[in-house]
């Protein structure tokens, strides 16, 4: 049977979603999990590729799998197993052809920085703490030179080949909360550590290093260097997926909503 499961995880102790040979990564954790439960050991797809160190409030997978557990207590059966950073929220039924990757329309993610002049240890692992204070009116004013179908090449680190790097950002928004400072990105596709540069480049904007019109003229020259640094992975997180169906879309809660 086809089963989406609506997932959180925190990725500190993970390398990324996707398995690999030498480094834990939370697709092993969840198919080796799953694979005591089911008559076979599934393969599980995920909607994302988060990078390690990356979270998840709201991540979708799925898997065709074989099991006695019913689909409403499929999240009990799994939590009772599932190490501690990694939850199944809700297990649902899917047609055949689903897939949680190539289903999946748009997601939003949210970069958090902590914003303070003084460390909160809470926030370790889970928020980039950044002491220089952020104009975040200057950041949110550079977002919007991010929205829309773009060539992003000039927000996208070496690493993973694709054949285009235009893709199309619905939305790019920046809000403060108390100490906090959120960028909330949702798009049809992302470049290798796209949100992470955008943010790195809003950070110039907002401590004055660039100005909010610099940000189209440096998408249109399309070079990494001249735009901001890679924020680094604890501070961001997968906060939600779109596929167009009413059981699996909206969850969230998404910062940028």
């Amino acid at each position: 049977m086809k089963t989406a499961f609506v997932m959180s995880y925190l990725g500190t102790a993970y390398h990324g979603w996707q398995r690999q040979k030498n480094a834990l990564t939370v697709q092993e954790v969840m198919e080796e999990t799953l694979a005591r439960l089911c008559a076979r050991r599934p393969a599980v797809s995920g909607c994302g590729r988060t990078d390690a160190g990356v979270h998840a409030e709201y991540y979708v997978a799925s898997a065709d799998i074989e099991t006695g557990v019913p689909l409403d207590r499929m999240p009990l059966a799994l939590g009772s197993l599932l190490p501690k950073d990694v939850s199944v929220r809700r297990a649902i039924a899917v047609p055949e052809d689903f897939d949680a990757r190539f289903s999946c329309k748009s997601k939003e993610y949210t970069y958090r920085i902590h914003n303070s002049r003084v460390r909160d240890p809470f926030y370790a692992d889970r928020a980039y703490f950044f002491p220089q204070r952020l104009d975040e009116r200057a950041m949110a004013e550079a977002a919007q030179g991010f929205v829309g179908k773009r060539d992003f090449a000039a927000v996208k680190s070496e690493g993973s080949p694709v054949k285009s790097t235009v893709r199309t950002v619905e939305y790019c928004r920046v809000r403060r909360e108390g100490d906090m400072v959120l960028v909330s990105v949702r798009a049809d596709g992302f470049l290798y550590n796209m949100v992470r540069a955008i943010t790195g480049t809003l950070i110039y904007c907002g401590i004055g290093k660039l100005s909010p019109q610099d940000v189209p003229l440096l998408l249109a020259g399309g070079r990494r260097e001249d735009t901001g640094p890679t924020a680094p992975a604890c501070g961001l997180y997968m906060t939600d997926a779109f596929y167009g169906m009413e059981e699996l879309d909206g969850q969230a809660g998404g910062a940028g909503k």
